[in-house]
């Protein structure tokens, strides 16, 4: 039985979270409302990710059409649909007693609505990351979705907490602590195959074990407490995160959890720690303004602009320089690495473009990120570079972003399994008995 074609009508927002989406509906047909175009111009220009999608996407579209013009829709490609503009189309009297205004929403709805009307033997579909105009949508009857193609489905998965193995072997459980090389994995009542860089928690009535799985040896070894850079680890979680942070084998570290739980000073403890093997500590976070106001509403220059984001992250660096005397060697290394730009802690947006080596990179609320962002941050990591992306996607302010959608979630489900690759997710709040309160009950 043939299937039945659909038409998919893409907002503005979605070519902004992937430029390429265009090749992810199949055999379907794709409308872009002219709308849309027009509100991609104005971001074409800039240097943040964003402004990047819609130059690439505005020239994607230019090398598809060439010479021609729209009119009936052009091919995608090989087993692919057909890419069309629409132009606009005036208000139905539906649509003008429910929305009087003449936003771009607006415009994209009419059209939406004249083609859902033009193909009644077709299922069509807006496509927009904002919630709000998928709500409208359907109240004047139109199907609208997410954008799904990056969408992660196992969510659950990857955030459940560390592996607990109850009733583990005793002699298997001394042997870890005795031999340097591991003990063979199916000497532990493991009931599924582990994955790379896996951790566990093995105990039984009278011994317990930290530990991880070596995919290299396929051996289970012990996973040790390590003081680093005056903080000390404070539950079996951080234990983890530490391990994964020093591993020189893991290149990748995904750090996760609730605000409070250390992953932020945790990272920048173990790169500290790990200081000789780097060139230079990049700590950075995107810029995120809440409440809908952006940098222009702030007083100041650029630096005074950004201050505010960037704090949190000084805030962690103070934690970790206050653990020692200002006299000490410890103290004055870390004003030493400051001042010769060992130490930087910046936006996100001002290294994109660079082609990062020998760097220990921290990317800090990395749940504000799109995948497309994950990709194109770690895509700059050069030779003997080290990544880490620390998030909480309970706390994701972007829009059109959340827990199933975000970077650090697809990051952490597309890398999985990966023998460079490690994801440890934090679940206990070590900041303040009041924070970790605050942070489950309100």
């Amino acid at each position: 039985m043939k299937k039945q074609k659909k038409i998919f009508i893409l907002d503005t927002n979605v070519l902004l979270h992937d430029y390429k989406c265009i090749y992810n509906f199949e055999e379907n047909d794709i409308i872009i409302p002219i709308t849309v175009l027009e509100e991609l111009d104005k971001f074409k220009k800039g240097n943040d990710i964003l402004n990047f999608q819609a130059r690439e996407f505005t020239r994607e579209l230019d090398k598809i059409s060439g010479d021609e013009l729209f009119n009936g829709g052009l091919p995608l490609g090989k087993g692919m649909g057909k890419l069309a503009i629409a132009i606009g189309r005036p208000f139905s009297e539906k649509l003008r007693n429910s929305f009087p205004e003449n936003t771009p929403d607006h415009r994209i709805l009419a059209i939406t609505e004249h083609v859902f009307n033009e193909n009644k033997n077709n299922i069509v579909r807006l496509v927009t990351k904002d919630i709000n105009l998928r709500m409208k949508a359907k109240s004047l009857g139109l199907m609208a979705q997410d954008y799904q193609n990056d969408m992660v489905t196992n969510i659950d998965d990857l955030y459940k907490d560390i592996n607990v193995v109850e009733g583990a072997n005793e002699e298997a459980i001394n042997n870890l602590y005795l031999q340097h090389g591991g003990v063979e994995v199916d000497k532990f009542k493991i009931e599924t195959k582990p994955i790379a860089h896996q951790y566990f928690i093995f105990r039984n009535a009278t011994a317990s074990a930290l530990a991880h799985f070596d995919p290299f040896n396929k051996v289970i070894n012990r996973v040790e407490k390590i003081k680093t850079y005056g903080i000390d680890p404070r539950n079996a979680e951080q234990t983890f995160a530490m391990d994964a942070l020093l591993r020189p084998e893991v290149q990748l570290v995904a750090l996760t959890g609730k605000a409070g739980t250390g992953k932020t000073l945790l990272a920048l403890a173990a790169a500290l720690h790990q200081r000789k093997m780097y060139t230079q500590i990049l700590l950075a976070r995107p810029i995120v303004p809440l409440a809908n106001r952006d940098l222009g509403f702030l007083p100041g220059n650029v630096d005074e602009k950004i201050g505010p984001y960037m704090q949190p992250l000084f805030d962690n660096l103070s934690v970790i320089k206050h653990k020692f005397s200002m006299q000490s060697k410890e103290f004055q290394k870390i004003d030493e690495m400051l001042a010769a730009d060992k130490l930087v802690i910046t936006p996100l947006a001002y290294i994109r473009g660079r082609s990062l080596s020998k760097v220990f990179f921290i990317v800090d609320e990395a749940q504000n990120l799109t995948p497309h962002e994950v990709k194109t941050i770690i895509t700059r990591a050069g030779e003997g570079t080290k990544m880490i992306f620390t998030g909480d996607i309970q706390q994701i302010d972007s829009p059109y972003l959340d827990t199933k959608t975000n970077g650090l979630s697809y990051l952490a489900d597309r890398m999985r399994g990966q023998d460079v690759f490690a994801h440890v997710h934090l679940v206990k709040g070590e900041r303040s008995y009041l924070a970790d309160i605050a942070s489950n009950l309100l």
